[in-house]
């Protein structure tokens, strides 16, 4: 910024080759890079703080709460007496915490490859300090694929908190038919859901990812819920996909009695007839979800627009 010029710096993010999403910072905070991707931390005028992964957002600290929500709670929800969580990322710490917030739950374990994000978030972002803290999150610095492939250990929930596939990225080798399958169900118990963020879900964007996401789990289990939610920071409508072998009810007077009993403190996104309506997809997207036809596989990946640091997984 020029000396005696007020306008603000900006954020520019590349939604696609045509379109741009950009907003006004008060000041960068971190920048660095660690062996698997660039960390960015912002102050913006609009959403907070917010870190960025490789030039993508990933949470902003005034409406995260939409997207850890909608990605935590419904599956411990649907479930029974949902007692271990294994999340899959989740890095910086938010899905804990709503996690923990489950009386039922006893232990939570977060396995992310990036120990320098994972130490950034602890550092930085001080409202998921008490999860970190916590008797009941056991924390794993390792590839989820890895983790789970030599744990003896399983989970009622498991939980995809992953970054985009992107090109050259580090994990879009965990959307795979072959991991869902060989990898993650097995560490599954016979009741367990498997939930997962399944990117952009707009009426321009869902068939990035998102559908094949869909129809890859599928492939896998018997019973598979995608639902949306529009999360400002993204500036997008965003998509999730729950998945189980055992059915997956929504009634919004049971899910209302279930967090009023298992969650403590109040929800500032989710209800129960906000829940059942998010599975109610517009008529364009539901008609590319039943038609997709494609099945996520590490030599024919979809990918979101932007480019990570190249590694193998």
């Amino acid at each position: 910024m020029a000396d005696g010029d007020s306008s603000p710096d900006w954020f520019e993010e590349k939604l696609d080759d045509d379109l741009k999403w950009s907003f006004a910072l008060e000041r960068v905070l971190y920048i660095g890079t660690s062996p698997y991707q660039q960390i960015t931390l912002l102050d913006t005028k609009k959403f907070g703080k917010v870190l960025v992964l490789d030039g993508k957002m990933q949470s902003a600290e005034r409406d995260e709460f939409i997207y850890h929500e909608c990605l935590i709670h419904p599956s411990l929800l649907c479930h029974s007496n949902p007692k271990s969580m294994f999340i899959m990322g989740g890095g910086e710490g938010s899905a804990a915490r709503e996690a923990l917030r489950h009386n039922s739950i006893e232990q939570v374990v977060m396995c992310d490859i990036d120990r320098e994000v994972v130490d950034f978030c602890k550092k930085h972002l001080t409202g998921n300090r008490e999860a970190f803290s916590s008797k009941k999150l056991k924390l794993v610095i390792n590839d989820a694929k890895d983790e789970l492939e030599t744990t003896k250990d399983k989970f009622d929930i498991i939980v995809g908190d992953l970054s985009d596939p992107v090109e050259g990225g580090p994990c879009y080798q965990l959307y795979t038919k072959s991991f869902y399958q060989n990898v993650m169900k097995p560490s599954l118990n016979h009741d367990g859901i498997f939930i997962t963020q399944a990117g952009p879900a707009g009426i321009f964007t869902h068939q990035e990812v998102f559908s094949s996401i869909y129809n890859t789990l599928k492939q896998v289990f018997r019973y598979v819920v995608p639902y949306t939610a529009h999360v400002p920071s993204f500036a997008d409508t965003w998509g999730w996909t729950m998945a189980s072998d055992e059915p997956l009810n929504f009634d919004a007077d049971e899910i209302d009695r279930k967090i009023k009993d298992r969650i403590d403190g109040e929800l500032q996104y989710l209800n129960g007839p906000l829940l059942v309506s998010s599975t109610i997809l517009n008529k364009m997207v539901l008609t590319s979800l039943l038609n997709e036809t494609h099945v996520y596989a590490e030599e024919n990946a979809r990918f979101v627009h932007g480019q990570g640091v190249a590694y193998h997984c």
